[in-house]
């Protein structure tokens, strides 16, 4: 009578591993890439040459930790599941653009940084689901603009690092909801001085001189010698029009080529990027990389070893029961 109690026993370990190495693949302990500290609910893949986000994060994980690597994309869910997550970085890799929707799981993060990467703008909303986040890292990207009301709904927000971007202006209104916003820096940016729209930063930046680091520093970007906030409404006369582009238009120019003879009108190129964008091309969301592909090709085969194994199992009970 023992065999069929040695086979059961046997069916119950081999389920327990299969379920542990789908659930923790990610971990070094498990054949994963990264460290993972079950007491401190850490998780750290940072400094691993990753181009794609390792598979089977711990749904229970409080810090990942994805610095250093070379993301260049995420996939819009590459967080879900991740709904204990309280700190998340991916400072120093190739980000260019984030996906839409990508935090919106994530409600009870607190940190989060994306200083140094490669980041030209910002999806609106990107931050909506985020309204217990404290401190942001935006620093050390190329932010040509960011969406108007895209801080909006970060009330707890107490730091926000924007400097050394290629910011030229923000909307009207961009950090009126930040209520509890104590450190915000501004500088090493190109802030356009002659455009109406700089007048907004300049008097917040004058209401709150005690909260913007470096307040002198945020400069002119084509006067370094003057700050954003000495400049006049004489100073600041034109009304500008930001495209998607790093170069504001004034008005005065879209009229006179607008009241212009068509044979007058120059041939503007149009880059293939915004062209792409303005017939709606959009890149594909993720392409599976080399190393997940091999990851999970591992995954996969070592589920089929765990099925084989257990199918034995359950065939060495019903032939001991059988003989009983």
């Amino acid at each position: 009578m023992m065999g069929p109690v040695l086979a059961a026993c046997l069916l119950i370990i081999l389920s327990t591993a299969w379920i542990s190495q789908a659930n923790g693949a990610t971990c070094k302990k498990d054949g994963g890439v990264c460290t993972c500290n079950d007491q401190t609910k850490n998780v750290d893949c940072s400094s691993k040459g990753l181009t794609a986000i390792p598979i089977n994060i711990p749904a229970d994980t409080d810090r990942l930790l994805l610095g250093s690597n070379k993301l260049s994309s995420l996939p819009h869910t590459a967080f879900h599941g991740l709904n204990k997550l309280t700190f998340l970085d991916l400072n120093y890799n190739e980000l260019q653009t984030l996906p839409p929707g990508v935090f919106d799981q994530l409600n009870d993060l607190k940190t989060l940084d994306l200083q140094q990467n490669q980041l030209k703008s910002l999806p609106p909303k990107i931050f909506d689901k985020l309204t217990k986040l404290t401190l942001l890292y935006l620093q050390n990207n190329q932010l040509q603009r960011v969406p108007e009301g895209v801080f909006d709904k970060l009330a707890e927000l107490k730091t926000l690092d924007l400097q050394n971007n290629q910011l030229r202006s923000v909307p009207n209104g961009a950090f009126d909801y930040l209520s509890n916003i104590k450190t915000l820096w501004l500088q090493s940016n190109p802030w356009d001085c002659s455009c109406k729209d700089i007048l907004y930063l300049r008097d917040w930046i004058n209401d709150n001189k005690d909260k913007v680091t470096g307040a002198q520093d945020a400069a002119c970007g084509d006067q370094q010698s003057k700050a954003v906030l000495e400049i006049t409404e004489e100073e600041a006369a034109e009304d500008c029009v930001y495209p998607n582009t790093t170069t504001a238009i004034p008005t005065t120019i879209i009229t006179t080529l607008a009241s212009s003879n068509d044979d007058d009108i120059p041939e503007l190129p149009v880059p293939q990027e915004n062209f792409q964008k303005f017939l709606g091309y959009q890149e594909p969301d993720h392409l599976p990389t080399q190393p997940q592909c091999l990851m999970s090709i591992s995954g996969y085969l070592g589920l089929m070893m765990s099925l084989v194994l257990t199918s034995a199992a359950i065939l060495y009970v019903i032939h001991f029961l059988k003989k009983a």
